[in-house]
Formats: structure tokens, C-alpha cells, sequence
């Protein structure tokens, strides 16, 4: 038999050989090496911010079913702080559905119901507005707004709501009653719950369609939460991220969590995240500068740059999972 080759053939082992020196992998490995570039990133970033971490971070395969990345403790039952706002939402959201209220139901914005803390209803110094509930409902997931928690609160008293998230099949999600049926504090969840909240909202199966995507369209709005996850991206990039925020302190110290989920440039949900962090220093820092928020923004852009690609084959398969497509945001002078 022959031994001489090609000079094409030796052109090909060569760049083969070229390509595996300089570290180039193929498309499968280079899918393969997202997970585990991942879960280096996360185990850095969470042992340098210390504290106690409970995550659950999936991505979504080729056939469109999610695969889980980073199951850290990620059935501890912890208080969700302002992450719960997505629970509370959800709730009067399914009202909404049930034909029970509407968006454009409106109610009085008293004085004697104003909280401090996160929002911007307790910058007004004067109250007295009727506004919808379309309306605090974006102030609470927009910017976190407490004053938004009572109003809904009036519409979807505190035992209804878990009334309604049991009945979704949440075990552990769920808001603290108080003697005022119509106040509560904002209660426990898991990382796990919350990761399934977020990907049936996202495919569009924990609410009425139009009801996910209102949720939806104000938690990837570029005028929300931008010190976490969203913090080293593009403004296009941001309008694929919908993101909800999360701090307080407790006995254990100081608590900073972030969840949300990642969408592909053509609206598919590709990856969720729901990182719960407590026991953390650095008190009364609700900044980015906090080392748990620092751990998120890096985090973040390590989860964006490693999404899921799934090759064309799996398209068909993929396209079972509905898109929900950005709206780009562009300024605008008035007039």
C-alpha cells in the first residue's frame, strides 16, 4: 500500500493538528465546555463574596427541555425578599385571568399606605392618585416598589395568594399573613420553585399568554435592575434578560439575591437563574459595589456568553417553545 498523501490531505491534518494546539474546539465541544466554564465561574465568584449560597441555574437543551447546570442546596426554604414580587404578581396576574379584576381596575393611592424602602411612590409627598393596576404593578417589578405590595394586596388579600400559588403547585412559595388580611410580609421560597416560576412564565404556561408576556415585557425593561446580572451587557443584550432582585439582612447577616431568565436574539427562553445568597458582610451596602452583587454582574456575563446554541437539526424541535421577541427601546425627545 501507497504511503505518500495528498498534498490537500496533509494541508488538513495539518490544520486539524493547528486548530487542537491553539485550543479550538468543536461545535459540540465548545457546547459541552459551557456548563462546566459555568460552574467554574460560579463556585469562584460565590466562595470570593462567601456567605451561604442556594442556586438553581438550568439552560434549555436541543430538544428545548431544560438541563440543569448548578443545583447548589437549591431546596433551602429561604426568605425571598423582594424576589417575591414575582410570586405576588403572579397571584393577581391569575386573578386578572379569572376574569375577577382587570388592569385597568383602578384604586386610591392613600397616604396612610406608603412604605419606605425601594420604589418611588414614597417620593411623591403628595398621594391622593387613583392609578391602575397596571401601574403598580410595573412599580413593584420595575423598581421594586413596597408601597406596590400593599396595593396589591387590596386586590388579592394575603391568604388568597397562597391560596393561588398552592394551587400552581408550590409547595414553598409563599407570603407571611399578619392580622391586616390585607398586608403580609413577603415570605419564603426555594431556588428550585423559583426556577420553575420563571420558565412557565417564560414559555408561556404559568398565566394566559398575554398575562406572561405583560410580566414579561416590564422584567426586561432597561429601566429596571441593571447592578446584578444585566450590569457589564449591552442595551440590546439587557432586552433579553428579564431579571427580579432581592435584598435584605437577617440573624444570618446580610441576604442579596437575584433571579431571572435568558432569552436568544429571537425571543426563545434559553436559561434560567435563580441565585439566593445570605449570611453575607458588607451591611447596608445596596450596591453595586456589594461582593455578592459583583459576584452576580460576573456571573451574568458568564451565563449570556455561554447560551445554549442548539445546531439546526434541533430547530423543529425547538420551535415548540413559544418566542417572545424584545422590545428594543429607543430614546425619544418629547414633543
Amino acid at each position: 500500500m501507497s504511503t505518500s498523501m495528498s498534498r490537500r490531505s496533509a494541508l488538513g491534518l495539518g490544520a486539524v493538528a493547528a486548530a487542537a494546539g491553539a485550543g479550538v474546539s468543536s461545535p459540540a465541544q465548545a457546547a459541552a465546555s459551557g456548563p462546566a466554564r459555568i460552574r467554574k465561574v460560579y463556585e469562584k465568584e460565590k466562595r470570593q463574596a462567601g456567605g451561604m449560597w442556594h442556586t438553581h441555574i438550568a439552560a434549555a437543551g436541543a430538544d428545548g427541555t431544560l438541563q440543569p447546570i448548578v443545583e447548589d442546596d437549591a431546596d433551602h426554604v429561604t426568605y425571598g425578599y423582594s424576589v417575591q414580587k414575582l410570586a405576588v404578581a403572579t397571584a393577581v396576574m391569575d386573578k386578572i385571568d379569572r376574569g375577577l379584576l382587570t388592569l385597568g381596575t383602578k384604586l386610591d393611592l392613600q397616604a396612610d399606605i406608603i412604605l419606605g424602602g425601594s420604589g418611588i411612590y414614597h417620593l411623591h409627598r403628595v398621594w391622593g392618585d387613583d392609578i391602575t393596576v397596571a401601574n403598580f404593578l410595573t412599580a413593584m417589578l420595575l423598581v421594586s416598589d413596597n408601597t406596590a405590595v400593599r396595593m396589591c394586596g387590596r386586590v388579592v388579600p394575603a391568604l388568597e395568594i397562597n391560596e393561588i400559588l398552592a394551587a400552581k403547585g408550590f409547595v414553598h412559595t409563599r407570603v407571611e399573613p399578619v392580622a391586616n388580611p390585607n398586608r403580609f410580609f413577603l415570605g419564603t421560597t426555594t431556588p428550585r420553585e423559583m426556577h420553575d416560576l420563571l420558565w412557565r412564565l417564560a414559555t408561556k404556561t404559568l398565566l394566559k399568554p398575554e398575562s406572561c408576556d405583560f410580566l414579561l415585557g416590564i422584567t426586561r425593561w432597561l429601566n429596571g435592575y441593571h447592578d446584578g446580572v444585566r450590569r457589564v451587557m449591552s442595551s440590546r443584550e439587557r432586552e433579553r434578560v428579564a431579571t427580579k432582585y432581592g435584598a435584605d439582612f437577617n440573624e444570618l447577616g446580610e441576604s442579596r439575591h437575584e433571579v431571572g431568565i435568558m432569552f436568544g436574539a429571537d425571543g426563545t427562553p434559553l436559561l434560567t437563574y435563580a441565585m439566593f445568597a445570605e449570611g453575607l458582610g458588607d451591611p447596608e451596602n445596596y450596591g453595586a459595589t456589594h461582593p455578592a452583587v459583583q459576584a452576580h454582574a460576573k456571573i451574568g456575563r458568564t451565563l449570556f456568553d455561554n447560551l445554549p446554541t442548539p445546531p439546526a437539526p434541533a430547530a423543529a424541535a425547538r420551535s415548540a417553545l413559544p418566542r417572545t421577541p424584545a422590545k428594543p427601546f429607543h430614546p425619544v425627545k418629547g414633543g
